[in-house]
């Protein structure tokens, strides 16, 4: 047989299911046969095209709420984390313990059935995603991000992009803390020349006013054009380091999930129907398991267990799986699209995950916009413009906290 792997660079079909199949499909594992048949049918079909926007925490001046975010009252108060090379020693991300009170698509070769590719690629990424690194003192991460709004500058609509790089560094052991250090060498600017241009014909004002969606009807939010300030959090609660759904975790829950991804589907299932109290719907229940795996592959978990996560991902009714994506950094890996589309003052956005296949990294979580709105047509933003992405250059182990930037506020 030839080694399709080393001639098209693609992972060996046969080689990639027998090796990362879910546990449904192992022949060597009990199983239904009609369940075996409809779960590798969903594997290899191309999945009902929805989408999901994110959610955004009410100030957004320096980009966005990184993937997998569960945010401290603090954090969702005052803070969506500011906008390579790829150090990769395993994911990670942001998924913060809650309080106690309470780019465009690469050309493939011709024939290639991106629906199928894209899945098997997926399996390859749980496959690849078994060998990470075993344990530390530190799990952390750094992230650039980046935030596109519409903004109102002294009657003239512009767009603005606000960056930065943001670090969180979570203790794993008794006595180490967890520190989140928010925006680091952030800014705020017109998104192109000819925002810039509007920008000074508006005077070059300071401030600019943007609206922000909410449930009550549209609230507003002022950026301050040029650099920002970080700030610093402590995103621990006790032992309580992360939040899976509705529940904080320790590091010693972490370790003990389940590495099967028949098991760990059923422990998503236990705390959705406990975190929503009611089914919402297939695409809803999807968009929410999604999340949550997407989440746990960024944990400082087993390997088995992020292994399991990505098999989960891949078997979620509605998910679509497409390869080859671009992240705004220019790295090539596979997209995983969200199964609900969400209205926003831009316009109607979905959520895409990236993922390489290759290491089993989390490269970004994009927010993009499917149908930009008038007012978002007027400051120049089109359909397929990333308007929102957490891009992750580094994440692993480490044995020493991160350092505080001395201007830092909080």
């Amino acid at each position: 047989m030839k080694n399709t792997t080393k001639r098209s660079g693609r992972p060996d079909v046969m080689k990639v299911l027998a090796d990362a199949r879910p546990d449904a499909l192992d022949p060597s594992l009990p199983a239904d046969p009609a369940r075996q048949q409809e779960t590798f049918a969903r594997i290899v079909t191309d999945a009902a095209d929805g989408r999901v926007a994110r959610l955004a925490v009410p100030r957004r001046r320096s980009g966005f709420r990184p993937l997998g975010a569960v945010a401290l009252a603090a954090v969702a108060a005052s803070v969506v984390a500011a906008a390579g090379t790829f150090d990769w020693q395993g994911p990670a991300d942001r998924p913060v313990a809650r309080p106690q009170a309470s780019a465009p698509t690469r050309t493939s070769d011709p024939g290639t059935d991106l629906r199928v590719d894209g899945h098997i690629e997926l399996l390859a990424a749980a496959r690849n995603a078994e060998s990470a690194a075993a344990e530390g003192t530190y799990w952390q991460t750094t992230t650039q991000s980046q935030h596109v709004d519409v903004a109102d500058a002294n009657g003239h609509l512009i767009a603005v992009s606000s960056t930065g790089t943001d670090l969180w560094s979570v203790g794993v052991r008794s006595g180490t803390d967890s520190l989140m250090v928010s925006g680091e060498n952030s800014a705020t600017e017109p998104r192109t020349p000819a925002d810039k241009k509007r920008w000074n014909a508006a005077g070059s004002p300071h401030t600019v006013v943007a609206e922000v969606g909410k449930a009550s009807g549209n609230a507003e939010v002022a950026y301050t054009i040029g650099p920002g300030r970080p700030m610093v959090m402590h995103t621990s609660v006790g032992d309580k380091i992360y939040a899976v759904g509705p529940d904080n975790v320790s590091y010693k829950d972490l370790r003990a999930l389940p590495s099967t991804s028949d098991a760990l589907r059923r422990y998503l299932e236990t705390l959705y129907s406990r975190d929503n109290g009611a089914d919402s719907g297939t695409s809803g229940r999807s968009t929410w398991m999604l999340r949550q795996a997407g989440n746990l592959i960024t944990m400082p978990v087993k390997p088995g267990v992020r292994a399991a996560a990505y098999r989960v991902m891949a078997d979620l009714p509605g998910v679509r799986v497409v390869g080859h994506v671009t992240d705004p950094l220019g790295r090539t890996g596979v997209g995983v699209e969200f199964p609900q589309s969400y209205g926003t003052p831009l316009g109607t956005t979905r959520e895409r995950l990236v993922v390489d296949p290759s290491t089993g990294a989390m490269l970004s979580d994009q927010t993009l916009l499917v149908t930009p709105s008038a007012r978002a047509k007027t400051a120049g933003l089109a359909a397929g413009t990333t308007v929102g992405n957490a891009a992750t250059t580094r994440m692993g182990w480490g044995e020493r906290q991160i350092s505080v930037p001395k201007n830092a506020r909080g």
